[in-house]
């Protein structure tokens, strides 16, 4: 059988699944977004491979539903999938066997999702991403195949930053605040105050008697913000901090390719970048200026999702009009919300 006998659209179903949400998208060939889907987030390393897999099931389903395609049949040409928790070769692997083991697509490339924030910032295989979202992690790309990567393991690999770590800092420095162990900071009362409890230890025992869902403890980032924002002097420290483990993984990634003597794109994403906070932004473009002064860094707010389908056409060879379509489907935000322009990222 023909491969326009096998698949029911020619295009990419395109993937990008992170710690804390998912999206899925069905594209034609053309880069016309067929149908589109959101879910939780995907950990593979909790659920297993196949089970983390087969839990976007239903999102598929409904992208496949939007664009008129029956069940049963294969849905399209390629599946292009970026995901969080895909940090070493044998757990892409692993993955990319869960993927084609459903009729989803002919063929399946599967990727961390480092690599699709890339491709939503440049125009080609060539540049470094760093993503600060729940987690932290940086990979580079040439146009020759060659990539600079990290585990990304979390600390057993030396990592630091992302909203889950600087969520557990703000706390971990409060509550020792609180109790004389540390250094003073507004963090302790403006923990408490957002959760209406009185102060940081307060809501640690909230959180370890079920009384308050640990998953909340995302919403301090804006907390340690909004204290480092007034000024909080270990509340700035930890922004430092994030700025300069970024600045490190971007230009250990540049070194590594040789592209420190030259112009270069670095893509930031990630939810932690994506909200382009004065703080951490100008203190990162400081430090890149300073030890990486040819580099091009960028902050990317559109939809992850865009650079997993923006690799399926890649693959599938599909021509610049197609990109640019695709592109205009996922504008980036204006400030402020209201809508945005398509572009491949904003240049800080």
């Amino acid at each position: 059988m023909t491969r326009r006998q096998t698949e029911q659209i020619p295009g990419v179903l395109a993937v990008d699944a992170g710690n804390s949400k998912t999206d899925v998208a069905l594209v034609a060939l053309d880069g016309t977004v067929l149908g589109t889907a959101r879910g939780a987030g995907f950990r593979p390393r909790h659920d297993g491979a196949d089970e983390a897999v087969e839990g976007l099931a239903p999102l598929v389903a409904e992208a496949a539903a939007q664009a008129g395609l029956r069940p049963g049949r294969v849905l399209t040409t390629r599946v292009s999938a970026c995901l969080a928790n895909a940090d070493l070769p044998v757990q892409e692997e692993r993955l990319r066997a869960a993927f084609a083991a459903r009729p989803w697509g002919l063929t399946t490339g599967v990727a961390n999702d480092t690599f699709g924030l890339l491709r939503a910032g440049t125009d080609g295989p060539r540049g470094v991403a760093v993503v600060c979202g729940a987690g932290i992690n940086c990979a580079g790309l040439l146009p020759d195949g060659r990539t600079a990567r990290f585990p990304a393991l979390g600390r057993l690999t030396g990592d630091w930053g992302g909203g889950e770590c600087l969520a557990t800092a703000a706390m971990w420095h409060a509550a020792r605040a609180e109790d004389g162990r540390g250094d003073p900071t507004a963090l302790s009362a403006a923990i408490g105050a957002h959760f209406a409890l009185p102060g940081a230890n307060a809501v640690a025992e909230a959180i370890h008697l079920g009384l308050l869902p640990q998953q909340r403890l995302h919403e301090l980032v804006r907390v340690l913000f909004a204290t480092a924002d007034a000024g909080d002097p270990v509340a700035l420290r930890l922004v430092d901090r994030q700025a300069d483990e970024i600045t490190r993984l971007a230009v250990i990634a540049l070194r590594r390719l040789g592209l420190l003597e030259e112009p270069t794109p670095v893509v930031l994403g990630g939810g932690v970048l994506a909200a382009r906070h004065p703080l951490l932004i100008g203190n990162l473009t400081a430090r890149l200026a300073a030890e990486a002064p040819l580099a091009e860094p960028r902050v990317v707010t559109t939809p992850p999702v865009l650079g997993a389908a923006l690799l399926g056409l890649d693959h599938l060879g599909a021509p610049t009009a197609a990109h640019q379509r695709l592109r205009a489907t996922y504008p980036a935000p204006a400030p402020g919300g209201g809508p945005g322009r398509p572009h491949q990222g904003t240049k800080t």
